[in-house]
């Protein structure tokens, strides 16, 4: 993958990586298997998964702790054959010298290195005071609190300026508010371009950390680890963890988490507005529909298009996005400029306006993917409510603003019509009501 001068922007990649242990009894266990993944520059990349999924053991993979027993990892094109100080890990445990000052156990990174004593002093002082130590350079681990102590080890692994930084649970060992606090602050840091590293590989087991921080997130199987699903999070940094669209991201993930022998795919789809390209709905509102296809039947079920278009005094610009509306929905079909009553269509026009509602539903859900889409989306959702910002932003990706809003207001209007779902104005707010005795939905 390769940005527009041509250059890749996969900083590092597991090839058909396994790692295997001898067990008890020589028999051989399988930690992980066959994984293939690829980390990019200017994301954050999160694997989450049960315990035994292996999590710890790829990033250690990752960062040429541990070598892979087939595969390959690859860093900047070129096989990763020992550590580097290019990859950095920040560990749940802190792992502080308490003998040693904060600066020292931030400096103690760079003298290994053999740097110069200014050199040291200049990054020290620059990435405690970035990582919101300044103050505490002289203070001992037994005086810092659990998220100060945190702070420390955020420091010392990003004092050599990697470019890879690679962070296992560091949240976990501390308490919720302290955790949350810094998780913001260190998001801030990273979305303010603030923090000397490309990219960020994150190993968790918290989904709401994970929806939190990710822009990907890779989840894993367990016995062995195999990469189950992976879920590009679109959602802006700084994120509302209040918001539906977060909490919908939850919810899928905890879905698939709690499913181990569900297909992940399928639990995704209930989700996800599908990624492939948009068919576009046409502009026409039920009533024309409706009127167009009395119209026809009244004829004797066959019309000419054109000559219908002179009869209504419409121009064919306007008639037409109807007719293929109407096309679409299965009510009719188009030969040579005559439009001609389906059964379907027959069968609506001559139903009551309650039986009309069930059939154009039925009809909309089978063949109007936005409208099909947006009724899963809903569906999956526990409170049944989803903001019309939502689904517009994932529209704008395959429609211009114009358009996206169009296309979005026609399937509000059809889903309203046949009572699929219902939609607030005042608050933007689509949502499916409790079902009624005497409800329409298909």
């Amino acid at each position: 993958m390769t940005d527009q001068n041509g250059t890749t922007n996969i900083i590092a990649a597991l090839s058909h990586v396994t790692k295997t242990i001898e067990g008890t009894r020589r028999t051989t266990v399988t930690i992980v298997e066959d994984i293939n993944l690829q980390l990019k520059k200017d994301r954050i990349t999160a694997l989450l998964g049960p315990s035994g999924s292996g999590k710890s053991t790829l990033i250690k993979i990752i960062s040429g702790l541990q070598k892979p027993t087939s595969g390959e990892v690859i860093f900047n094109g070129m096989p990763l054959e020992a550590p580097t100080s290019k990859i950095s890990i920040a560990f749940q445990n802190f792992a502080l010298f308490p003998w040693l000052t904060v600066f020292e156990n931030v400096a103690i990174v760079l003298e290994a290195k053999g740097a110069d004593r200014q050199e040291i002093k200049d990054k020290a002082l620059k990435i405690l005071d970035t990582i919101g130590l300044d103050g505490f350079e002289d203070a001992y681990p037994k005086e810092l609190s659990g998220g100060m102590k945190q702070r420390v080890g955020f420091a010392r692994s990003l004092i050599v300026e990697p470019e890879l930084l690679c962070m296992d649970e560091p949240f976990s060992a501390l308490d919720i508010l302290t955790a949350e606090n810094l998780r913001r602050e260190f998001i801030e840091l990273w979305t303010d371009r603030k923090l000397p590293t490309k990219a960020i590989l994150l190993v968790t087991h918290n989904i709401e950390e994970a929806v939190f921080f990710a822009d990907e997130c890779i989840i894993l199987s367990k016995n062995p680890g195999r990469i189950r699903a992976n879920i590009s999070i679109n959602l802006p940094h700084k994120r509302n963890t209040e918001s539906d669209e977060f909490k919908m991201f939850i919810d899928m993930i905890y879905q698939i988490l709690t499913n181990p022998e569900a297909e992940a795919e399928s639990i995704q789809s209930k989700f996800f507005i599908s990624r492939e390209k948009y068919q576009m709905l046409p502009n026409a509102k039920p009533g024309a529909i409706a009127g167009l296809l009395e119209l026809v039947f009244e004829r004797g079920g066959e019309e000419d298009i054109y000559k219908l278009s002179d009869e209504l005094q419409m121009e064919v610009d306007d008639i037409l996005p109807i007719v293929d509306a109407c096309v679409l929905l299965q009510f009719v079909r188009v030969t040579e400029g005559d439009i001609t009553l389906t059964e379907q269509g027959k069968e609506f026009v001559t139903a009551d306006i309650l039986e009309r509602k069930v059939n154009f539903s039925r009809q909309a859900m089978g063949n109007a993917v936005l409208v099909k889409q947006i009724i899963r989306l809903l569906t999956a959702k526990k409170n049944h409510k989803l903001h019309e910002d939502f689904i517009e932003e994932y529209l704008s990706k395959y429609f211009t603003q114009e358009e996206a809003k169009r296309q979005l207001e026609i399937a509000v209007t059809w889903g309203r019509f046949g009572e699929l779902f219902s939609y607030d104005a005042s608050t933007g707010e689509l949502y499916i009501e409790e079902p009624a005795a005497n409800s329409v939905r298909p």
